[in-house]
Parts: C-alpha cells; sequence; structure tokens
C-alpha cells in the first residue's frame, strides 16, 4: 500500500507541474504598450530608459517600439517608391 501511494502522489504532482507549465503567462498580455506615446516621448529628446520608467515598461519594450517604427517608415517609403516607379515606366513606353 505504501508503494502504490507514493505513486499516487508522484502521479499527482507530475500532473500539476505539467498543468502549471502548460498554462500561458496571463502577465505577459496585462500591460499593451502605447508605441505612439512613445515615440512622442523619443521625438521630445528623452532616452529610452528615461521614457520607460515614465511609461512603467521596460526598456527592451521602447526599443522594440522603435524598431516597429522604424520598419513601417521603410515599408512606407518602399511602397512610396513602387508607385513612383511605375508610371514612370508606363510614361516611357508610352512613347513610341
Amino acid at each position: 500500500m505504501n508503494r502504490v501511494g507514493a505513486q499516487m502522489v508522484a502521479g499527482v504532482v507530475g500532473l500539476a507541474i505539467a498543468f502549471i507549465a502548460s498554462a500561458p503567462p496571463i502577465y505577459a498580455a496585462a500591460k499593451k504598450v502605447d508605441c505612439d506615446a512613445v515615440m512622442q516621448e523619443l521625438g521630445s529628446g528623452k532616452k529610452a530608459k528615461q521614457v520607460a520608467v515614465d511609461q512603467k515598461i521596460s526598456p527592451s519594450s521602447v526599443y522594440r517600439c522603435k524598431s516597429k517604427q522604424k520598419a513601417a517608415a521603410k515599408a512606407a517609403a518602399k511602397a512610396g517608391n513602387e508607385i513612383a516607379a511605375k508610371p514612370a515606366a508606363s510614361a516611357a513606353s508610352a512613347k513610341p
């Protein structure tokens, strides 16, 4: 009986550990970062660490907002160049 009881306890502990490990971390999605506010403060001349303290976020979140903004600007510039290039190509092909 002692051996069976020990196996049951080990099984229950194993199930509890598996449940805890598989549960998604709730705290990770609890705080959304307002990247517009972060970029506005960075634009006013504040350092990333100071913005993080003021917004109560991590410095890595500030750097993540900076990289997202940089990628969005790069994509917008690329899209603008493609649109500008297409009419020029069609105008050149229209000339006989």
